[in-house]
């Protein structure tokens, strides 16, 4: 990522996209998996790439349901993988959850590849590879309906990072808590999940893990409370919300975004002074 210059104003955003890119190359990420991600960045120009309230709100129901639960797991995928390893094995040790790789486009290289990548971030313990990997979640044809028996089956509450509808809806089936993390509100997972927090995966988790951290001192009665008081209705309103009126404000001001008006206006200022 030497050649991105550090003063890009994208730096950021480039950064991220070389990491895909750089997972794609090293089987840990799908080619599909660079779909889901421009899709997902297309939805982060709309919230104007920050973690906006609703999203708070949501990382901290998140935080207290992972606390509570008797069995979380952390289900991984390769776009999580290869971006957030780190903080998916700092968050696991904080909630004693279990980490497992469920993929859709399930291949023993990719398995490897992305055990591997969470073995180097710290993780001792990894299911959904190996003979215990045979169990099936219920009205699902894909092969994303093969879980760990120790893992996700049995999971009283399941973190789903990324897009992942039918999976959503069939674990909702079983009566588990699903937590996704999606940046388009409108996604059949943002919509069937117990809690949904609408944010970039970069963003969310190290906020994930600060919050569990934070709320991990608090009584079990206030955790609780927490949870009773969340509406996941509620916050994908208000998410929406934010894009209705960011876009009218956009709009108004001549479909310049806030932080290019300026840069527009410099670039712009021989036409404008005509």
């Amino acid at each position: 990522m030497s050649e991105i210059p550090p003063g890009h104003p994208r730096a950021e955003s480039l950064r991220i996209r070389h990491k895909i890119i750089h997972g794609m190359e090293h089987d840990i990420v799908a080619k599909a998996g660079l779909i889901a991600h421009g899709r997902g960045e297309a939805f982060d120009y709309l919230l104007g790439e920050r973690t906006q309230e609703p999203a708070k709100k949501a990382i901290r129901a998140a935080a207290a349901a992972l606390l509570l639960a008797r069995y979380p797991v952390i289900s991984v995928n390769g776009n999580l993988a290869a971006l957030s390893p780190k903080e998916t094995v700092e968050l696991a040790e904080e909630v004693g959850a279990k980490i497992e790789i469920n993929l859709f486009y399930r291949r023993p290289e990719r398995l490897e590849a992305i055990k591997r990548v969470l073995e180097e971030a710290g993780a001792k313990e990894i299911l959904g590879v190996g003979e215990t990997a045979n169990g099936e979640i219920p009205e699902i044809s894909s092969v994303r309906r093969v879980v760990d028996r120790r893992g996700i089956l049995i999971a009283d509450t399941v973190l789903v990072p990324i897009e992942d509808g039918d999976r959503t809806q069939a674990l909702r089936k079983m009566g588990k808590t699903v937590i996704a993390i999606d940046l388009n509100p409108l996604s059949r997972t943002a919509q069937l999940a117990s809690i949904t927090i609408v944010d970039n995966i970069v963003r969310c988790m190290p906020l994930l893990v600060k919050e569990t951290r934070k709320l991990k001192k608090k009584p079990e009665k206030e955790l609780v409370k927490i949870l009773k008081e969340y509406d996941n209705r509620e916050v994908l309103s208000e998410t929406l919300k934010i894009i209705r009126d960011r876009l009218t404000q956009i709009a108004e001001a001549g479909g310049i975004i806030p932080e290019i008006s300026e840069v527009y206006l410099e670039v712009c200022q021989d036409e404008i002074s005509k």
